[in-house]
C-alpha cells in the first residue's frame, strides 16, 4: 500500500463508490477495457481419474458403471464405513477435550503407531530411532512432503517412475521441481512383470537420484514383484547408491498386513536411507479423512532427527501441521486389541472380496464368450488390474455403454460387483471386436 491506495490505482474508496471501484478493478474488464489478471486464463485440463467420476456422476444412463477411481466397494457397489472406524469415532468423541493444534508432524502416538504398522512393533529401525514420521493429510501429501524435502536436500536428483505407474505421481514431483524419467515395468504383451528390463534399468540410475517403487498393488498394472525379485532390488538400490521412495497406499489388500511388507524389509535390511509415503484411505476406509504418514529414514538418530527437522519446515510452509480426526482413529484402532482385532478382520474381509471378484470377472468373461486369456486378472494384486483394452476400446465403453475406465485400460475391480457383471462382460466382448 502506497499512501492509502495500491500502486497505480486510484485512492481507496468506500460505500457505493467501493463497489463501483470493485466492479471496475475485478468485475471482468476495466474500464479501460483492458483484461484483468484472470481473463484470458484457459480452463485446465480435467485430473485423468477424478475427472473420469465427475463424467460418470453426469451421465443419466441407468447402467452406468465407474471402473476409474480406486474405492473399494461391497457387492451392492457402496463404499461403506468400517465398523471398527465407527466404534473408535465412537470413543473418540466420547474422550475428546480439546480441539486444539496438531504437532507439526502431528501426534507422537500416531507416528509410534504407523512405524509399528509399516514395520513391525519389533524391527530394530524403531528401536535405533533411525525411523521419524509426519502425519500428512493423506498419502498424496506424503508423496508431496517427501518431494518437497528431497528437492532442498538433493536439488539436482531425478526421480525415476515405473512405466506405468499412477497418473499423478509424476504431476506430484513436478510440482515440487523434480524432473522425471521412467524405468521399465509392465510387460504388456506377457500380462506381467518385465523384471529383467527392470532390474538392466536401475543398475544403470545413479548415484543420488531417487526410484520410487509400489511396495505392493502396484497401480495401475496390479503386478507385484516377489519376494526374491525385492531382495535383488535392495541389493541395487545399496550397490549404486540411489534412494528409494516407497508409496505403501495399499498394506493389507495384497497378501496381508506382514506379507505386504516384504519389500520394504528387503529395503530397510541393506539400505541406510529411504522415504515412506502411507496411506490410509483404503486399509481403513478413510477416504474423505485424508489421512497418511511420511517415514523417514536415516543411517543413525542423529542423522535421522536433522533430516527431519527440514521435512516440518516443508510441512509448514504448505500445510502447517495435520487435521486430528483420521489420526485419532487409526491410533485408537491399531492402539487397543480389540478393534484391531475387528479392523483385521475388516481388512481380510475387503482384500479376500477383491480376490473373489477378480476370480468372477475371469471366469464371466469366459462364460460370454470373450476373446483371449483374461487369467492373469486373476493373479494380479489390489484393487486394479490393466485390461488390456486399447484407448479405442475405452472410449467406445464409455461413450456407448457408459463404462468408466481410466485411459489405458486400468480397471478398478472392486467396482465390479454380481449386479453389473453380466453387463460390463458383455459390453466388453462389443469392445474387444473394435480393432
Amino acid at each position: 500500500m502506497i499512501g492509502g491506495r495500491l500502486p497505480g490505482l486510484p485512492p481507496i474508496r468506500f460505500g457505493a463508490a467501493a463497489k463501483t471501484d470493485f466492479a471496475l478493478y475485478f468485475g471482468g474488464r476495466r474500464a479501460d477495457d483492458t483484461a484483468t489478471m484472470f481473463d484470458t486464463i484457459q480452463p485446465a485440463a480435467p485430473d485423468s481419474i477424478l475427472g473420469l467420476t465427475d463424467a460418470w456422476k453426469a451421465d443419466p444412463n441407468p447402467l452406468k458403471v465407474n471402473l476409474g477411481v480406486g474405492v473399494y466397494k461391497d457387492d451392492a457397489g457402496n463404499t461403506p464405513i468400517l465398523a471398527s472406524v465407527k466404534a473408535a469415532e465412537a470413543l473418540i468423541l466420547q474422550t475428546a477435550t480439546t480441539k486444539l493444534y496438531l504437532p507439526i508432524s502431528g501426534a507422537p502416538e500416531y507416528a509410534r503407531c504407523v512405524q509399528q504398522l509399516i514395520f513391525g512393533a519389533s524391527h530394530e529401525l524403531i528401536g535405533a530411532a533411525r525411523a521419524r514420521t509426519a502425519h500428512t493429510p493423506g498419502g498424496t501429501a506424503a508423496l508431496r512432503a517427501g518431494a518437497d524435502f528431497l528437492k532442498k536436500v538433493v536439488p539436482d536428483a531425478t526421480v525415476w517412475v515405473s512405466a506405468p505407474t499412477w497418473a499423478n505421481h509424476k504431476g506430484v514431483f513436478a510440482a515440487a521441481g523434480i524432473p522425471s524419467a521412467d524405468y521399465p515395468y509392465y510387460d504388456a504383451a506377457g500380462k506381467g512383470l518385465d523384471f529383467a528390463r527392470m532390474e538392466e534399468a536401475l543398475e544403470k540410475v545413479p548415484a543420488g537420484d531417487i526410484v520410487l517403487l509400489h511396495a505392493c498393488c502396484h497401480n495401475p498394472s496390479g503386478v507385484d514383484l516377489t519376494a526374491g525379485q525385492w531382495q535383488r532390488v535392495a541389493a541395487i538400490a545399496a550397490r549404486r547408491g540411489w534412494l528409494p521412495f516407497l508409496d505403501f497406499a495399499y498394506q493389507g489388500y495384497g497378501d496381508g498386513l506382514e506379507q505386504d511388507r516384504a519389500g520394504l524389509l528387503a529395503l530397510a535390511a541393506v539400505c541406510p536411507e529411504f522415504l515412506v509415503a502411507s496411506s490410509f484411505s483404503k486399509n481403513f476406509g478413510l477416504y474423505q479423512d485424508r489421512t497418511g504418514a511420511l517415514t523417514l529414514v536415516a543411517a543413525s538418530a542423529v542423522a535421522a532427527n536433522h533430516a527431519f527437522s527440514h521435512v516440518e519446515i516443508v510441512i509448514r510452509v504448505n500445510y502447517s501441521n495435520p487435521p486430528a480426526h483420521g489420526g485419532l482413529i487409526v491410533t485408537r484402532i491399531l492402539s487397543d486389541a480389540t478393534l484391531r482385532a475387528q479392523w483385521l478382520a475388516e481388512l481380510t474381509a475387503m482384500r479376500e472380496h477383491i480376490a473373489a471378484t477378480r476370480i468372477e470377472f475371469v471366469n464371466a468373461l469366459a462364460s460370454h464368450g470373450v476373446a483371449g486369456d483374461f487369467s492373469f486378472i486373476a493373479r494380479q494384486k489390489g484393487m486394479f488390474s490393466f485390461s488390456g483394452l486399447s484407448d479405442a476400446q475405452v472410449k467406445f465403453l464409455r461413450d456407448a455403454k457408459s463404462i468408466y475406465i481410466v485411459g489405458g485400460g486400468r480397471i478398478n475391480v472392486a467396482g465390479i460387483t454380481s449386479r453389473n457383471l453380466e453387463y460390463i462382460c458383455s459390453s466388453m466382448r462389443e469392445a474387444l471386436a473394435i480393432p
